[in-house]
C-alpha cells in the first residue's frame, strides 16, 4: 500500500529545530516561524503529542528564542550534528514512545531541516516538514530546501493543515482548542 501521509498522533513527535538567537535574526519570515512554531507545540500539547526543542551548537549559537514559549514538560536537546537523527538522546526517547513520525519545523531549511528529514526518512520514519514554520537566509534556499525533501518523500505541509490532520472530527474539545489556535 502506497504511503500517503496519513498522520497518527499516537505515533507522532513533534521537532523544533534551532529556532536559536544568534540565527533568527537572520532568517526570512522570522516572525512568521515564531508564530507558527508556538501553534505548533500549544498544538501538541493539546494532542499529547511529545515535542523536542533542540540547539545547535548553544555556545556559539544562543539559546532557544524567548520568542519560542516552550511548554514545561518539553525536552530540550542540545547538538552540534546537523542532522537530529544523530542525536542518541532522541533516537532513545523516539524509540521508547513508538515514534514512527516525525513534524519538522525550524532553521535552517536547506541544513538541519533537511539532514534531519533525509536522515529520517532513510531511517525508515515518515517525515511531515511544515513550510509555513520553517525558514532560511534566502527564500530561494528555503524553497529548494523544500523540493527536495519533497523529492525523497516527506510531506510539505502547513501548520494549519497539519494541526486538523491530526484530528479526527470536529466537535470535540481537541477541536475547539486547535480551532482558537488557528484563528
Amino acid at each position: 500500500m502506497k504511503n500517503i501521509g496519513l498522520i497518527n498522533k499516537e505515533t507522532t513527535a513533534l521537532v523544533v529545530i534551532d529556532i536559536q538567537d544568534k540565527l533568527m535574526p537572520v532568517m526570512q519570515q522570522a516572525e512568521l516561524i515564531f508564530a507558527n512554531a508556538n501553534r505548533l507545540l500549544k498544538g501538541a500539547s493539546i494532542l499529547q503529542i511529545p515535542s523536542y526543542i533542540t540547539e545547535q551548537y548553544p555556545a556559539g549559537l544562543g539559546n532557544t528564542c524567548t520568542a519560542i514559549e516552550m511548554p514545561s514538560d518539553i525536552t530540550l536537546v542540545e547538538k552540534i550534528a546537523f542532522s537530529c537523527m544523530q542525536s542518541q538522546q532522541l533516537l532513545e526517547s523516539w524509540k521508547k514512545n513508538n515514534i514512527n513520525t516525525l513534524i519538522l519545523c525550524g532553521v535552517e531549511s536547506h541544513i538541519c531541516v533537511l539532514k534531519t528529514a533525509l536522515d529520517a526518512l532513510a531511517a525508515g520514519f515518515d517525515v511531515h516538514v511544515v513550510a509555513d514554520a520553517v525558514s532560511s537566509r534566502t527564500a530561494e534556499n528555503k524553497n529548494l530546501a523544500l523540493e527536495r525533501m519533497r523529492q525523497s518523500g516527506a510531506f510539505i505541509v502547513s501548520t494549519e493543515m497539519l494541526l486538523f490532520q491530526l484530528i479526527q472530527e470536529a466537535g470535540t474539545p481537541a477541536f475547539k482548542a486547535i480551532s482558537k489556535l488557528i484563528k
